[in-house]
């Protein structure tokens, strides 16, 4: 079986392969070239500012030690189990249970749960949780996770090149010549400029879900618990599912579990893989007593 560290390198290889064979049938290289450049500039704002963007728009407050010593002292264990340094540690004002980590490396990261998790699960669980998000930040996700979206984006943005293109009736090469004089080279356009920006997003959302299969992995070698984090994960879904969290969509794959009604999503559109999937990878973790 391919390990999720060469599934994540094969996905982005397919996306870079999908924006360049759609820049040259809808826009040439220049064409692409400015696709690529906007995406790059909307995107670096968001890398950038990623963790204060997430923590804001979750309504997370920061929490001194002093409030909650218990839950500083398990995340500074666990950092420094996993090599890293201790990060900030937020509270989300929400009943529903969940978690998220975010920062675009190890010296800006911050881990945010919710007042209901705090709640819900026993200090082995909320243990599992906080390595799963550690884990995260250990295999520079954020960054993964924004180089997938400016490829993803320049390819939408040639898409909608491309539509204007057909309006104003060029379409295509680099030279005059090339543009609309093939039937079978529009073709290819058209179909491209239907397809390719639903393709993108399959690949950008199967590399969040093989993300999220490594940090369970890594966050259960960071534990030495994955039966923890398997109890915490089933308990996390059968909230969820009773108490929805209101969140922006575009947020979802930041948190550890759907924090949106999941019987209204695909399987294939979703953010994050089946928790029974994860359950069993996990059960099967510490059967094989791999994670030492």
């Amino acid at each position: 079986m391919l390990s999720n560290t060469f599934k994540t390198f094969i996905l982005l290889a397919a996306l870079t392969v999908l924006f360049v064979i759609v820049g040259d049938l809808i826009g040439g290289r220049s064409g692409a070239m400015v696709a690529l450049f906007m995406a790059l500039f909307m995107n670096f704002f968001a890398y950038w500012f990623s963790d204060k963007l997430a923590l804001a728009m979750s309504g997370a407050q920061p929490v001194a030690e002093h409030e909650d010593p218990e839950l500083h002292a398990m995340v500074a264990d666990l950092a420094r189990r996993a090599g890293l340094p201790k990060p900030r540690v937020y509270l989300i004002p929400t009943e529903t249970p969940n978690a998220f980590a975010t920062g675009r490396n190890p010296r800006n990261a911050a881990v945010a749960v919710t007042a209901g998790i705090r709640r819900l699960l026993t200090r082995d669980e909320l243990e599992g949780v906080l390595a799963h998000e550690l884990a995260h930040i250990k295999n520079r996700d954020i960054l993964i996770s924004s180089i997938a979206a400016v490829i993803a984006g320049a390819i939408s943005y040639l898409a909608y090149m491309g539509q204007w293109a057909l309006f104003w009736g060029g379409l295509g090469g680099d030279d005059e010549e090339d543009r609309g004089g093939n039937p079978l080279a529009l073709v290819f356009a058209l179909l491209a400029i239907i397809l390719a920006p639903i393709a993108a997003s399959l690949i950008q959302l199967a590399i969040s879900r093989s993300r999220e299969y490594l940090a369970d992995a890594t966050g259960a070698r960071i534990c030495r618990c994955p039966l923890s984090l398997a109890r915490a994960l089933e308990k996390l879904e059968a909230w969820n599912r009773q108490l929805p969290m209101q969140v922006n969509p575009a947020q979802a794959q930041m948190f550890i579990v759907n924090p949106l009604s999941g019987e209204t999503l695909m399987r294939l559109f979703s953010t994050h893989p089946p928790i029974a999937d994860r359950v069993a990878r996990l059960k099967e973790m510490a059967l094989r007593g791999e994670y030492y």
